[in-house]
C-alpha cells in the first residue's frame, strides 16, 4: 500500500539546532565541555551495544572536547552541553542511563531510531531537562506508561514519543509500545502551552473526541503539527478543535473516529496535510476542503461509508499526493486531474468508476502510482504511457478468472488467464515495481530485463510458475527481490559476487535442486528466504559466515539436511536474529546458536531433536528472545533453575508436541506490552503451578491440552484480563469451571472438552466418584465475547444458562457428553452467527420447535452442524422448523474454506466430533461445506416434513432410531450435495421414492429396520449400496438383496392386509439345482398372537428362482421383525 508518512515531509523548518557543527565550534571557540558534562556523556556511551550500529561512537573518547564528539553541540559561552542527538544510529541499550539527565542544560534531544529494549521510560528524570524545546524519543524501542515528568517540560516547541514501525522485522526492537492512561491525554498536555508539534502515533490513548480535542484547544492553542495515527482515540471529532486555527498537519490515520469530516476542515487556511485514512467516517467529505490552497497531501483512504466527491479541480491546487482507494469516489469530469500539476502520487482503486477513462495527459507529474482492487487490464491501459513514473504498485486486484479459493489447493491447476500487463515495459524509469496478490499467471515477462533502474522487484502472493529468467540475477540496481508465494520451479541460478541484493524473498514456491554457492558470497544480504521450496542438498551453517550482514536466515522447510559445519564463525553470528531451520533434518540443537547473541525469533519445530532445551537459550537471549518454536520434536525435559521462564520480552513459546513432563514453566512478570502466545499442548506436563498473579497478564493465547494435568483449574487464570484464547482440553481437570472465564468479556475462545468438570455457583454439592458436580448456572452480561464454547465431556448438570443468549459472537457451542437436564434451547436459535450446536448424549427432553407465542423467523439461520442425538427428544418434527435453516438451505456466501473464529490467531481450530457416513468421526477442520443435521437416537415421532428437502446445502442427515412413521418424502431427492443418509431403525413404510437416484453425491444409506416395500431402485449412486443398507424391511425386493420381486408379490400384499395382532411365518425353501438353478417354495402361514392356527389364511406359492440352497425363516410383526436363516 501507499507509505503513511507523508506527514513527515520537512512542513516546519523553524526548529533549529541550538548549536553549530563540530567544525565550526572548532574554528570559532576556545570554550570547552564541562569535565562533569564529558564524564556523564561517557557513561552514556558505555550503557549501548554497538553490535547492530551504523558508528562505535570513536569521537567520544576520555580527555577530548566533548563539543566536538559526534551528534554534541554545546553553547558557546559556556561550554555547557545543549544538544544531543544520536538519531537513527541503531544503538542498543537496555534502558535510558540515568547519567543523561546530569545534562541539564539540554535544549534539544533526539534518541530516535535506536532501541533501548522495551524498557519503561524512567518515572523520574526528565522534569530536571526543563529547557528541552525539542524531545524526539520515537522508534526507540520504549513501552509502558509515558511518565508525567515530561508533561512539566513548559519549554517544549516539539514532542515525538511516535512509533512509525511499518513492519519491517530489523526494526522490530526499535518498535515504541507506549500507552497514556495515568496520566492520561490530558494531563499530559495541560502544561505544554508552547507546543507546536505533537507526534503520539501508535501510543494507546483511550480518549473520546470531546477528551482530546477539548485538552489540546484548552492547553495547547498554537498547535501546527498533530499526529495522532493510530491511538484507539474514538468517536467524533470534537468542534473544540475547530479554535486551533494554527494546524497546518493533522494525521488521525487507523483510528475508530465516527461520524462526518467536519466541515471546519476547511478553515484551517494554513492546512497542508490531512490524513483521515482507515477511520470510519460517513456521511460526506466536505467538498470545501479542496479549495484549500496549500493543501499538500490529502489521504481519505479506507472509509468504505464515506462519499467523496471529486471537484472540478482549478488550476493551482497544490496538492502533491492524493489516496482515494478504498473509499467511495464519485467525479464529474475525470479529465479535471490534468489540473493538478503538481500530483506527484495517486492512490485509486478499481471501484473508482472512471478509472478505465483515465487519460496520460492529466498526470504528467506523477512519480508514484498505487492501485488496487483491479479486475482487467483494460481498466489500466493508460498507465503504460506515464512515461515518468518511478514508483508503481498494484495489489489486492484479480487478473485471472479465477474459481473459488479452495481450488488453490489443486497445485497442478492452470489458472486461464492473467498475465502481467505488458504496457508496463514502456515504463523505463521505473525503480520500484511492486505487483502483489493480483492474479497474475505464467512465467516472469522477458521486458523486466529493461528496466534496468529497479532497485525494488516485488511479484509475491501470484500465480507465476517456470523457471526465474536469468536477467533476474543480472538487473544492475536491483536491492529487495520479493517473489514468494508463487508456483516458481526449477534450480537457481548463481548470482554475480557484485550483486547488492540485500533481500532475496523466494519463500513458497516449487525451487528444487541445490542452493547456488554464490549466495553465500553476497556479503550485503539482509535477508535470505529460502523456506517452504524442494531443494535437496546438505547445509553446512558455516557456510554463511561470509554474509557478514545477515539478520534473517530461513531454510525451513525443504529438502535438506542442515548441519553446524567446521565452524560457525564469529562473523555470522554478530548479527543473525532471525533463524528458522523447521523440516531440516536436525537431531540435535546445532552447538553453533550458542554463539548467536542477539536471536530474536528461532524456529526448530518439526525436526527430530530429542534431550533436554539446553540452559544457554535462555542465557543467552533473554534480553532478546521474542519468538521460540521448538515444537513437533522430541524434547523430554527444560534446563530450568526455577518453574519460570527466565525471558523478559517473550511474545511467543510453542512447545507443542515434544515429550517435555512434569510442571509447565510460565513467563514472570513480562516487561513487554506485546501480547503472548503460548502453546504447551500434546506434552506429557502434570500440573500448572497453583499461584502466579502477574504470569499471564499479557497472554493472549494459552493452550496446554493434551497433557496429563489434574487438579483444580488455577484461580490466577480469572487475572489474565487480555486473555482471548483458553484451551485445556484433553486433561484431567476436576472441581469447578471459574465462572470468570464464561463471564469474561474478552475471550474469544473457551475449549475444557474431556475432563472432569463441572460448573457451579454456591455451595459445593457432594462428592460422587472423586469429582464434584454441580449445575451450570451462570449470569453472563451483554456484551459476551465468546465465539467457541466447547464443554463436551464433562461432568455438568442442570440447565443451560439463558444468558448465553447474550454471546451475540457465538459461533461455536458443544455441550455433548454431559448430564444436562432440559428443554431443547430454542432460544439460540436467535444467535446470529452460530454455525455448529452439539449436544448430543445428554438429558434433553420435549419438543425442538418454538413455545406457544414465539414464532422467531430468524431461529438457527446461520447454523451448518446440529446434533442433539441420544438424547429424550420427542414429539413431531414441523416444516416450519426446518424452513427457518436458511445457511443450509440457500448457503452462505463464505470467503473462507474453513469455519473458524474471526478475531483470533489462525493456530487455533474449532474440532467437532459427529457421526457421519456411518462413522463417529472428529474433525480438526471444519469445512464451510460441511452441513449436517444429527436427530437420532431420540423419540421423535410422526412422518419426516416434505420441508427436510428443502436443505439443499446438506452434506449428512441422520434421523435414525427414533419412532417416526409414514413414508420417505420424495421432496428429499432435491438434496443433490447429500452424502450420507441414515433413516434407520423407525417405523417407515411404503416404497423408496426413485426420486432419491437423484442424490448422486450419496455415499452411504441406510434404510434399515424399517417398514419399507417394493422395489429398491437401482440406477446411479443405488447400484452401488450394499444390503445391509436394507436389512429389517420384510417388504424390500430386489438388488442388492436376495428376494427378487416376481417371487414376492402375494406374500407382501397379504401382509399388508394383516393387523396389528397377527403374525406371518414365511418359510423359504430353497433347493440348488446344477449352477444356480433353482426349485423355491414360500409357506406362508398365520397365526393369532396367542399361537393358534388358522388354516383358512395359509398359502402355499411355488416359483423358479437363482439361488443357493438354504432355508429361510421370517417372523415379521409390523413393530419388529425377527429372521431365522438355515444354511
Amino acid at each position: 500500500m501507499a507509505s503513511n508518512g507523508w506527514f513527515l515531509l520537512p512542513v516546519l523548518v523553524f526548529i533549529q539546532l541550538p548549536f553549530s557543527s563540530a567544525h565550526d565550534n572548532l574554528a570559532g571557540s576556545s570554550v570547552h565541555c564541562l569535565p562533569d558534562q564529558a564524564a556523564s556523556l561517557l557513561q552514556l556511551k558505555q550503557s549501548f551495544n554497538f553490535d547492530f550500529s551504523n558508528t562505535t561512537l570513536p569521537s567520544w573518547q576520555d580527555g577530548t572536547d566533548c563539543c566536538l564528539w559526534e551528534g554534541v553541540g554545546c553553547e558557546d559561552s559556556s561550554g555547557q552541553v545543549t544538544a544531543l542527538s544520536l538519531r537513527g544510529r541503531d544503538l542498543y541499550s537496555k534502558a535510558i542511563n540515568r547519567a543523561l539527565f546530569n545534562l541539564t542544560s539540554l535544549q534539544h534531544l533526539d534518541l530516535s531510531g535506536n532501541s533501548f529494549g522495551g524498557s519503561y521510560l524512567p518515572a523520574v528524570g526528565f522534569e530536571r531537562l526543563s529547557l528541552l524545546t525539542y524531545l524526539n524519543l520515537s522508534d526507540s524501542g520504549f513501552h509502558g506508561q509515558i511518565p508525567i515528568s515530561i508533561g512539566f517540560l513548559t519549554s517544549l516547541i516539539s514532542l515525538d514519543l511516535s512509533d512509525n514501525f511499518s513492519g519491517d522485522l530489523f526494526e522490530f526492537f526499535s518498535q515504541n509500545l507506549l500507552v497514556l492512561r495515568e496520566p492520561n491525554f490530558a494531563a499530559l498536555v495541560a502544561n505544554l502551552t508552547n507546543l507546536r508539534e505533537l507526534y503520539l502515533d501508535r501510543v494507546d490513548i483511550p480518549a473520546s473526541g470531546e477528551e482530546w480535542c477539548n485538552a489540546l484547544a484548552r492547553h495547547v492553542p498554537h498547535l501546527e503539527i498533530l499526529s495522532l495515527e493510530d491511538c484507539g482515540i474514538s468517536g467524533p471529532i470534537d468542534e473544540s478543535l475547530s479554535r486551533i486555527r494554527s494546524l497546518n498537519v493533522i494525521n488521525l490515520n487507523n483510528n475508530y473516529i465516527s461520524g462526518a469530516v467536519p466541515d471546519s476542515f476547511a478553515d484551517f487556511l494554513s492546512l497542508s496535510v490531512l490524513q483521515l485514512s482507515y477511520c470510519n467516517f460517513d456521511g460526506f467529505f466536505p467538498p470545501r476542503i479542496f479549495q484549500l490552497k496549500k493543501l499538500c497531501v490529502l489521504d481519505v483512504s479506507y472509509n468504505r461509508n464515506m462519499l467523496v466527491h471529486l471537484p472540478d479541480f482549478l488550476n493551482g491546487s497544490s496538492l502533491q499526493i492524493l489516496n482515494m482507494q478504498g473509499t467511495n469516489v464519485s467525479t464529474t469530469n475525470p479529465r479535471s486531474f490534468s489540473h493538478l500539476k503538481s500530483l506527484d502520487e495517486l492512490s485509486l482503486d478499481g471501484k473508482y468508476r472512471y478509472i478505465a477513462e483515465l487519460h496520460p495527459s492529466s498526470f504528467m507529474t506523477l512519480h508514484k502510482l498505487h492501485l488496487s482492487d483491479i479486475g482487467s487490464e483494460s481498466q489500466i491501459s493508460w498507465v503504460g504511457d506515464l512515461k515518468k513514473l518511478t514508483n508503481l504498485e498494484i495489489f489486492s486486484s484479480n487478473f485471472s478468472r479465477r474459481a473459488p479459493s479452495w481450488i488453490g489447493n489443486l497445485k497442478s491447476l492452470s489458472i486461464l488467464s492473467g498475465s502481467i500487463p505488458s504496457g508496463i515495459q514502456n515504463l523505463k524509469n521505473l525503480t520500484v515495481l511492486s505487483l502483489w496478490d493480483c492474479g497474475f499467471s505464467g512465467r516472469i515477462p522477458a521486458w523486466v530485463a529493461n528496466l534496468t533502474q529497479l532497485s525494488y522487484l516485488d511479484l509475491n502472493t501470484n500465480y507465476l510458475s517456470g523457471k526465474i529468467p536469468d536477467f533476474i540475477y543480472t538487473l544492475p540496481a536491483l536491492q529487495h527481490l520479493d517473489l514468494s508465494s508463487n508456483r516458481l520451479s526449477g534450480k537457481l541460478m548463481d548470482f554475480p559476487i557484485s550483486s547488492s541484493l540485500y533481500i532475496i524473498n523466494l519463500f513458497d514456491n516449487e525451487l528444487g535442486g541445490s542452493i547456488p554457492k554464490s549466495l553465500f558470497q553476497l556479503k550485503s544480504l539482509h535477508m535470505l528466504s529460502l523456506g517452504s521450496n524442494k531443494f535437496m542438498d546438505q547445509v553446512e551453517l558455516s557456510s554463511f559466515s561470509r554474509l557478514t550482514d545477515l539478520r534473517l536466515l530461513d531454510l525451513s522447510n525443504n529438502r535438506l539436511s542442515v548441519t553446524d559445519g567446521e565452524v560457525f564463525a564469529l562473523s555470522l553470528t554478530h548479527r543473525l536474529q532471525f533463524l528458522d531451520l523447521s523440516s531440516c533434518g536436525l537431531t540435535k540443537v546445532p552447538e553453533s546458536l550458542q554463539q548467536l547473541l542477539h536471536v530474536i525469533s528461532l524456529d526448530l519445530s518439526s525436526n527430530h531433536i530429542s534431550g533436554n532445551i539446553p540452559k544457554w537459550m535462555w542465557d543467552n537471549w533473554s534480553g532478546t528472545l521474542i519468538d521460540l518454536n521448538l515444537s513437533h520434536n522430541m524434547f523430554s525435559s527444560m534446563e530450568l533453575s526455577s518453574s519460570f521462564l527466565p525471558t523478559e520480552d517473550l511474545i511467543s513459546l510453542d512447545l507443542s508436541s515434544n515429550r517435555l513432563q512434569g510442571e509447565i514453566p510460565m513467563p514472570l512478570n513480562p516487561r513487554s506490552l506485546r501480547t503472548q502466545f503460548l502453546d504447551y499442548s500434546n506434552n506429557r506436563f502434570s500440573s500448572i503451578m497453583k499461584n502466579c498473579t502477574s504470569c499471564l497478564s499479557q497472554t493472549f493465547y494459552l493452550k496446554m491440552s493434551n497433557n496429563r494435568i489434574s487438579g483444580k483449574i488455577p484461580e490466577f487464570i480469572c487475572n489474565t484480563s487480555k486473555l482471548q484464547v483458553l484451551d485445556l482440553s484433553n486433561n484431567s481437570f476436576s472441581g469447578t469451571i471459574p465462572s470468570c472465564l464464561i463471564e469474561s468479556r474478552h475471550l474469544g475462545i473457551l475449549d475444557l472438552k474431556n475432563n472432569h468438570l463441572v460448573l457451579e455457583k454456591g455451595q459445593p454439592w457432594p462428592k460422587k466418584n472423586n469429582h464434584l458436580e454441580g449445575r451450570l448456572a451462570l449470569n453472563i452480561e451483554k456484551g459476551c465475547a465468546l465465539q467457541t464454547i466447547n464443554l463436551n465431556g464433562n461432568r455438568i448438570e442442570g440447565h443451560l444458562p439463558r444468558s448465553l443468549a447474550n454471546c451475540k459472537d457465538l459461533e461455536f457451542l458443544d455441550m455433548g457428553n454431559n448430564q444436562i437436564a432440559d428443554s431443547f434451547p430454542y432460544w439460540l436459535g436467535k444467535l446470529p452467527k452460530l454455525r455448529v450446536l452439539v449436544l448430543r448424549s445428554n438429558q434433553l427432553h420435549g419438543s425442538i420447535g418454538n413455545p406457544p407465542g414465539d414464532d422467531s423467523y430468524e431461529q438457527f439461520s446461520s447454523l451448518h452442524i446440529i446434533d442433539v442425538a441420544s438424547n429424550n427428544l420427542s414429539g413431531n418434527l414441523t416444516s416450519q422448523w426446518f424452513d427457518k435453516l436458511e445457511s443450509m438451505i440457500k448457503g452462505s456466501d463464505f470467503t473462507e474454506d474453513i469455519i473458524r473464529p474471526q478475531n483470533v490467531t489462525e493456530s487455533y481450530q474449532d474440532i467437532v466430533t459427529v457421526t457421519f457416513r456411518g462413522q463417529y468421526i472428529t474433525y480438526e477442520k471444519i469445512w464451510t461445506t460441511l452441513t449436517m443435521v444429527d436427530f437420532s437416537d431420540n423419540a421423535f415421532r410422526g412422518v419426516i416434513p416434505e420441508s427436510v428437502g428443502k436443505l439443499a446445502q446438506l452434506h449428512g442427515l441422520n434421523l435414525s432410531h427414533n419412532a417416526l412413521t409414514g413414508e420417505i418424502p420424495p421432496e428429499l431427492g432435491s438434496m443433490t450435495n447429500l452424502e450420507s443418509l441414515d433413516l434407520s431403525s423407525n417405523g417407515l413404510s411404503g416404497k423408496i421414492p426413485e426420486e432419491l437416484t437423484n442424490l448422486t453425491s450419496l455415499s452411504t444409506l441406510n434404510l434399515s429396520n424399517n417398514q419399507l416395500m417394493g422395489k429398491i431402485p437401482e440406477t446411479r449412486q443405488f447400484g452401488t449400496f450394499q444390503s445391509n443398507s436394507y436389512f429389517g424391511n420384510t417388504g424390500l425386493c430386489g438388488a442388492p438383496l436376495s428376494i427378487q420381486c416376481g417371487c414376492t408379490d402375494v406374500p407382501v400384499e397379504a401382509s399388508r392386509s394383516n393387523s396389528i395382532g397377527h403374525i406371518d411365518v414365511i418359510l423359504f425353501l430353497f433347493v440348488g439345482l446344477g449352477f444356480g438353478f433353482g426349485f423355491a417354495a414360500a409357506i406362508l402361514v398365520k397365526w393369532r398372537r396367542i399361537g393358534e392356527w388358522d388354516p383358512m389364511n395359509m398359502t402355499l406359492q411355488l416359483c423358479v428362482s437363482i439361488s443357493c440352497s438354504s432355508v429361510f425363516l421370517d417372523f415379521r410383526n409390523s413393530s419388529s421383525t425377527n429372521q431365522i436363516y438355515l444354511d
